[in-house]
This record gives structure tokens, sequence and C-alpha cells, in this order.
């Protein structure tokens, strides 16, 4: 199936870099955005239109005619409460308003695990169990997956919110758990854009690692079978590694170092995540 238009937002960002290609291929018209000025050379049939998803009138005109949004477009770390505001909270709230009033049929949005951040490590989480964010990031992925379950619900307006564990390099040991891969990203987008009816669907993106700490069988339906596993790094992140703390939240959670940071401070700066975007 080629659809007419699609819509990245967050095109600019390290994941928004592997998915524009895929996704041109997918449609007549991509059209990418974010903030920044330029995203580079663009593929054919894909615009750059600059603009602030925290800003209403600047996301209406990028949805009119378009099939479906995949919303990547976010602060992708924690921060205080006023900052992610805009972006991750109104900015949701921009993407799934314009979207009904332009009749868009379905968003694909980049939830995150750290909407359950808080459950564990040693608990096995599935797609149905309730919200435990880590932190205000968290709480903003909690917020736009019920936006997304009450516009399916009281406007048949499709989502699908993909929990990304941890799509960078595997350079610590819950990596080796929470693993994406560039590939499988590329595979789980694909099948939450081409799948014919999803209604409201949660799905964790992680790759198909042999320490996966998640359940996916609800979402089985979308088709989507990770084929990378974390564990060829294995040998050489544990001989690396220091003994884990039992005592750490950051190593008992989920969420890994957002689940111990205090509220509102950066834990990106602490993943050493490489930024190995896509150039064009």
């Amino acid at each position: 199936m080629k659809f007419k238009k699609l819509v990245l937002t967050g095109a600019a960002g390290r994941l928004g870099s592997y998915l524009r290609e895929p996704l041109s291929k997918m449609c007549d018209e991509l059209v990418s955005t974010d903030i920044v000025d330029d995203i580079g050379t663009l593929y054919p049939g894909e615009h750059f239109v600059q603009a602030d998803i925290a800003k209403y009138d600047e996301v209406y005109p990028l949805l009119e005619g378009a099939d479906m949004v995949v919303h990547f477009g976010a602060i992708v770390d924690e921060r205080p409460f006023e900052a992610m505001l805009g972006p991750n909270f109104i900015g949701s709230y921009n993407i799934w308003e314009a979207g009904h009033q332009q009749g868009v049929r379905r968003v694909v949005y980049a939830s995150s695990i750290h909407a359950v951040g808080m459950y564990p490590k040693t608990e096995f989480i599935n797609t149905e169990m309730p919200h435990r964010p880590d932190t205000f990031y968290g709480l903003s992925k909690c917020f736009t997956e019920d936006l997304g379950r009450m516009y399916w619900e009281k406007r048949q307006m499709e989502s699908v919110h993909l929990r990304i564990l941890s799509a960078a390099q595997v350079t610590n040991p819950r990596a080796l758990g929470s693993w994406l891969s560039y590939d499988d990203l590329i595979q789980l987008v694909t099948r939450a854009v081409d799948t014919p009816v999803v209604g409201f669907t949660i799905a964790y993106g992680v790759s198909n690692n042999d320490r996966a700490p998640v359940d996916n069988a609800s979402a089985s339906f979308l088709g989507y079978r990770p084929k990378d596993n974390a564990e060829e790094y294995a040998e050489t992140i544990l001989a690396e590694a220091e003994v884990a703390d039992p005592m750490d939240i950051g190593t008992m959670r989920h969420g890994g170092p957002f689940a111990s940071i205090p509220l509102g401070q950066s834990a990106v700066g602490n993943m050493g995540i490489i930024d190995d975007r896509k150039k064009t």
C-alpha cells in the first residue's frame, strides 16, 4: 500500500533521521518537520517544513491531506515540567486535535518505557499494566497514551503508541535487554503504519533480545517480528561492567537512570548515548 501523504515530526532527531527514507518510500509525499532550520538533503518525495509542534497554528496546515502522522517530535530527556509542557504535552494535543480536524486516520507515536519506568526490573511487564512513570518525561508519555485512547474511543482516530526502551548503541548492561536496533525500529514503525486496522494499540519498541524485559504478545497482530539481538554484545559489555548494586533504583527499575534521577534533572547525559544519526 502506498499512501498519499505522511507527516513525520522530529525529523531532525536521531531516530527521525533513520525513519525519513523508509517513510518516503511508503507515500507520494512525506512532510518532514522539526523546529530546526534544516535537515540536510531530502529524499525523493520528501519536503521539509520548519514548525514548532507546541504552536497549533503551525501544526494544523502541516496535516492537511495527510493519511497518517508519525509523531517523534518532543524533548527526549527529563526537564522541569515547565520546559516539557509545550513540546511534550501541548505538542501531543496539537497533533491529535489538528489531525482530527484535518481528517488524519492514524497517529504513530514515539512513546517510551518511561511511562512504566518505576516497575521493578524483576517484574516482566506487558502492555496492559497501569502507568507508572519515572519522570515528567515519562508522565508526558502517559498523557499522550491516554490522549490517544480518548481520541480513539470518542472520535475513532487510530493510534499506535511505541514504548521504545533504548534505541541507541549497546554500551551498558541495561541495553542487553532494552536495545532496539535501527533496523527493528524501522520495521516496527512500518508495521504500525501499514497494518490495516489498529484501533488504539500499545507496543514495546525492543529488539529480539534474549534478556528483553517486556511482553509484546497483545500487539502481535501488527506483525512486528524483530530480528536483532543484543546478546551478541553481552560478553564484552559484562566483562567491562562494574558489579551491579541491587539497592540502586536505577539498576532495579525498568526506567534505568530515569528512575533514579531527581525530577526535572537530565538523565540522558549520564547514559553514554552515541549520536550516530543518519547523515543525508
